[in-house]
């Protein structure tokens, strides 16, 4: 189910990175980031390296800036993958941490945010991020929801979805290829494929390489236009 690109360019994580804060939201430790007065939230469902990836904060900080309140819980509760542990492959640390598991962490965040007084609520899903975030459409817990290089998700999962979903996958992915994801598009989501990456690029980009920064903000500028679509 998962194999070795799921695992590659690992972020050095910093849990002091991005311009938000640590709070606890529903007794998860996460990152959160702009007014806790607006009335449009979304939540960031990390890939299997957690919530402390510089890169993944800075996204959250852009949407923040686009006026959400942006919650990124620590769904792992401080044990995210850890590529050099020879001895706890990436299947062991699914037994630990599956998407199950997740989906049933990320429910009281979202009655958490509709208890402020939240009333639109997205989430875009980032590898074992998005299988959280299907399950999540499936039930109307949320008005719209975004994959980046999604893992786990079926066409089945697909069909069942209730809300606005995109999916924005990359043309290197063993996890979801092209093909798989464009079955996606047949069954009524927005796909769009970019070219020259793999798996990971929203959020495992090196920020000196010039092609992958702009791919990975092109990426985030299509996510925060379909939540300006549906989320408000």
């Amino acid at each position: 189910m998962s194999g070795p690109q799921c695992c590659e360019n690992p972020p050095t994580l910093n849990p002091s990175s991005g311009v938000g804060r640590l709070e606890k939201v529903a007794g998860l430790d996460s990152y959160v980031a702009g007014s806790p007065d607006s009335k449009s939230a979304i939540v960031f469902v990390s890939d299997i390296f957690g919530y402390d990836a510089p890169n993944l904060r800075k996204f959250a900080d852009k949407a923040a800036a686009a006026g959400y309140y942006v919650v990124v819980p620590d769904f792992f509760y401080g044990d995210p993958y850890v590529p050099d542990n020879a001895g706890r492959t990436i299947q062991i640390w699914l037994q630990d941490h599956g998407a199950a598991k997740g989906f049933e962490d990320v429910k009281p965040v979202i009655e958490s945010l509709k208890s402020k007084g939240i009333t639109a609520i997205g989430a875009v899903g980032f590898c074992w991020g998005a299988k959280v975030v299907v399950e999540l459409a499936k039930q109307d817990n949320i008005k719209a929801g975004v994959f980046c290089h999604p893992s786990f998700v079926s066409v089945d999962d697909i069909k069942e979805v209730k809300v606005p979903l995109a999916i924005l996958g990359a043309e290197i992915d063993q996890m979801s290829p092209p093909a798989v994801i464009k079955q996606f598009e047949e069954v009524d989501a927005f796909v769009k494929i970019f070219p020259g990456v793999s798996h990971g690029w929203t959020v495992r980009y090196s920020i000196e390489d010039e092609a992958a920064v702009k791919a990975a903000e092109e990426a985030h500028k299509d996510a925060l236009e379909w939540f300006a679509k549906y989320v408000k």
